[in-house]
């Protein structure tokens, strides 16, 4: 049987405080695929890039850095990073301390087991998760019902980030979006392509503003847009 090989894509915008950790958790994480590790840098402006350039010399190349030469969203540079993947498997990785490789096992397992093509992480059922935000947590819940009854999965945490793909199935989708709204994009598009999908329990430790996190009520409402968008508008 053919060994598969994993894509880890992490989007990286202005994460210089997080990016060298969150790769060496990567590299550390209990899985025993090869591994490729894809980060593309979304134009930071800050010290990211230079972290970047640090981690390919000390890991002898395998670290993959692509750069985007003006900001276009996560979902811009996803896209990008799909592009270049050679993995069997493609898993979405954010850039901050959010989400933690540990959990690959357990997102890993349906696909490895030929029970999925799609498996979501699922902050809110199972695994520890730090308390932050009341509104947050009802706007996402918001989404992700808009979602589901547009969609005709039953998603838990439509937002998530923390996505797992065969590689031939997300490339099949044709993604548009450049920010955000790739969220809601990808849990349409996978519908619509009656894949086989599974949620797993997650940890999730969420960043406040202070901390790092970007993404705001604007997004929220985006969101709503896209979800709609993609329901009623497919290209």
């Amino acid at each position: 049987m053919k060994t598969m090989r994993l894509s880890v894509i992490i989007p990286a915008y202005n994460e210089a405080g997080t990016i060298a950790e969150v790769i060496d958790r990567v590299f550390r994480a209990p899985v025993d695929l090869p591994l490729e590790v894809i980060v593309v840098d979304d134009a930071s402006t800050d010290h990211t890039l230079e972290i970047l350039e640090k981690q390919t010399e000390q890991r002898n190349g395998a670290v993959i850095v692509l750069r985007h030469h003006r900001n276009q969203g996560k979902g811009a540079a996803v896209r990008t990073g799909v592009h270049r993947a050679t993995g069997d498997i493609i898993l979405i990785q954010d850039a901050d301390l959010e989400y933690d490789p540990r959990d690959y096992p357990r997102i890993l397992e349906p696909i490895l087991e030929n029970e999925a093509d799609v498996v979501f992480g699922n902050r809110f059922h199972g695994g520890s998760r730090r308390v932050l935000y009341f509104w947050h947590h009802i706007g996402n819940q918001v989404l992700t019902l808009f979602s589901n009854a547009l969609t005709g999965l039953n998603l838990s945490d439509m937002e998530v980030g923390y996505k797992v793909f065969r590689a031939e199935v997300l490339r099949g989708l044709a993604l548009r979006s450049d920010r955000f709204g790739i969220e809601p994009e990808l849990a349409a598009k996978v519908a619509r392509r009656r894949c086989r999908v599974y949620e797993v329990p997650i940890r999730y430790h969420g960043r406040t503003y202070a901390e790092g996190k970007k993404i705001t009520w604007k997004d929220g409402i985006a969101a709503l847009v896209h979800i709609i968008r993609h329901r009623f508008f497919p290209e």
